[in-house]
């Protein structure tokens, strides 16, 4: 399952990435894995994961939220193509990668408020997909390393004080 471009906005110009470009592509990319196959996609969701990633240092102002779920969906639609393919390792990949971006950027003090709030929300997301891999899959280290980093980070292992 792909998951949907459902943001807009900006210029498509490649030099300076914007929303409505990484859209672009990933809707082609999901066109091209409906029409021709998962192959011809992947090339379409690596370009959209390169864009989502410039946006994601450098959000525009006020799409802090979207640039952050354009990371994720560009993460997952390439994890669920390389499951469609048969590669739960390089899947993993993916899913974590998502997931240790978000954690590192809610603990990155110098990034804005908007942005580290946005990385908290979409970290469920990420954190979710991560089990659900493994509960489909089996376990991976990677997602276990992953998932205690994340927890450890956040502080979740430990007591609650009040």
């Amino acid at each position: 399952m792909h998951h949907p471009a459902t943001l807009a906005t900006g210029s498509s110009s490649a030099r300076n990435p914007s929303l409505s470009h990484w859209e672009s592509v990933t809707r082609q990319a999901n066109t091209n894995a409906r029409e021709t196959g998962s192959g011809s996609a992947l090339a379409g969701y690596e370009q959209a994961l390169s864009i989502a990633r410039q946006l994601f240092v450098a959000p525009p102002p006020g799409r802090a939220e979207d640039c952050v779920a354009a990371l994720v969906v560009s993460c997952h639609n390439l994890a669920d193509l390389h499951l469609e393919h048969g590669d739960a390792n390089l899947a993993a990949s993916y899913l974590c990668r998502a997931h240790e971006t978000l954690i590192a950027l809610i603990l990155d003090t110098d990034r804005s408020a908007s942005l580290r709030q946005a990385a908290l929300r979409h970290s469920r997301t990420t954190h979710l997909a991560l089990v659900s891999h493994m509960a489909a899959h089996g376990p991976h280290p990677l997602i276990t390393r992953v998932i205690r980093m994340g927890c450890l980070a956040l502080n979740v292992d430990g007591p609650t004080h009040h």
